[in-house]
């Protein structure tokens, strides 16, 4: 028997000796063909790790049913893809929440700095703590995430700024992908900001990254893209020009935050880079984001930082639409401008301050934000191939996970064919 995709078509003599996992009775937003793809009344098989089988329940084959090692009646509840939560910056040390409330009461950024906040104290704080400090906290917002549905994380570096620091960082990324079992990319963000000890001496601070701590990632392969800060109070265009030249001679992938507070033309030469993605884009051109679709190069949208920064600027969503530029969501979780541990929350924020619709906003949170890591092959979306990581939600329709702020309401998580508990263990019951 072959397995058999979303249109009908055979795509091989995949079937295995075994069927793991059949879930019943269940409605299915699968998110193929950049659509909601619903099927109602379907069944799911796992095996091993991947998908095997999906469609309508009357279609089950006869024996699938016989074969399976276990079978989760769902009680007619909803299966979406894991969420991909594209763009976090998780691993820190430290609060700011004394900032937040400084912002509340008038104080900008600027004011904030120059007392010796943001940016900066995150950096203190992830400087002196220990290795074992920093695994302990990210492995609780990790925890954190996963119960909320997200099944795949992007983790940047980029509080240390020095190699001791942005390596410590860097391995405790690589040491949470080995705690849980959810998918971790990580990412080298060394050109974050511009650390105290280099103040007015911004290239010789490139200089170190290009030629010091771009070469030790690599070597020590402990991140699979690099990302640079481009905007006038953090990297100009022809510095993320000279970090990027460096990263395609290693191999390794690239990244931006561009266009977030003003138009530093980041986003086109991302994209003459053939970036994966460019995140935040407030500010974004159209000639740059004509560059984008050319290039085939992911828009991330951080609705969290637009609301917590009280931003007036959207990005240009209709632009996107236009130009058929795939469009993903996160929750760029993060201490100062995103503390933000909840991707239900991200989604009702993209669609009431960006104005998306709920299902491009879930299409964001699931099969974009794949596009935006390069994984859209594996994760992302319901298909037979792809990686078995799914959630069940108890709720009434898909749209619920963006309309229904402040709930999370998760049945259970599977991630690479298994269901997901606190303690990492299979779910036995």
């Amino acid at each position: 028997m072959s397995l058999i995709d979303l249109k009908g078509n055979s795509i091989g003599n995949l079937l295995p000796d075994k069927i793991d996992t059949l879930f019943i009775h269940c409605h299915l937003a699968t998110m193929a063909d950049s659509s909601l793809s619903i099927i109602e009344n379907g069944a799911l098989a796992v095996s091993g790790e991947k998908i095997s089988w999906i469609g309508l329940e009357k279609d089950l084959p006869d024996n699938y049913r016989t074969r399976c090692r276990k079978i989760i009646d769902s009680h007619s509840r909803w299966i979406l893809p894991g969420f991909v939560d594209c763009h976090t910056h998780l691993v820190f040390a430290g609060s700011r929440s004394h900032e937040f409330e400084m912002r509340l009461k008038g104080a900008t950024y600027e004011e904030i700095s120059k007392k010796g906040g943001g940016i900066f104290s995150t950096v203190k704080a992830t400087r002196t703590a220990s290795r074992e400090d920093l695994l302990a906290i990210a492995s609780k917002r990790v925890k954190t995430l996963i119960s909320k549905g997200i099944t795949t994380l992007e983790i940047k570096s980029g509080y240390g700024l020095d190699l001791k620091t942005e390596l410590k960082m860097l391995d405790v990324i690589g040491e949470l992908q080995k705690l849980f079992p959810v998918h971790i990319e990580p990412t080298f963000l060394g050109a974050h900001a511009l650390p105290p000890e280099f103040k007015d001496n911004s290239d010789d601070y490139i200089d170190l990254i290009t030629k010091t701590m771009l070469p030790k990632v690599k070597a020590q392969g402990i991140a699979t893209a690099v990302d640079v800060f481009c905007e006038h109070i953090a990297f100009s265009l022809e510095q993320t020009k000279r970090v990027f030249e460096a990263t395609k001679n290693l191999g390794l992938r690239i990244k931006l935050h561009a266009e977030q507070l003003s138009d530093s033309n980041g986003a086109a030469l991302a994209s003459e880079f053939n970036a994966l993605s460019c995140d935040h884009l407030e500010y974004l051109s159209l000639s740059s984001a004509e560059k984008m679709a050319r290039h085939k190069v992911t828009a991330v949208l951080l609705p969290g930082a637009f609301y917590y920064l009280k931003e007036k600027q959207r990005p240009p969503v209709q632009t996107f639409r236009d130009l058929k530029i795939p469009m993903a969501v996160s929750t760029d979780l993060n201490p100062g401008s995103s503390p933000v541990h909840s991707m239900c929350l991200i989604l009702n924020m993209a669609c009431t301050l960006f104005g998306l619709t709920c299902e491009e906003a879930l299409l964001g949170a699931t099969i974009n934000g794949a596009k935006a890591l390069g994984l859209e092959h594996v994760k992302g979306s319901l298909e037979p191939g792809k990686d078995a990581d799914l959630v069940i939600w108890d709720i009434e329709a898909p749209s619920d996970l963006a309309y229904l702020s402040g709930q999370s309401p998760v049945d259970r998580v599977m991630i690479k064919g298994r269901i997901y508990e606190d303690n990492c263990q299979e779910h036995r019951g």
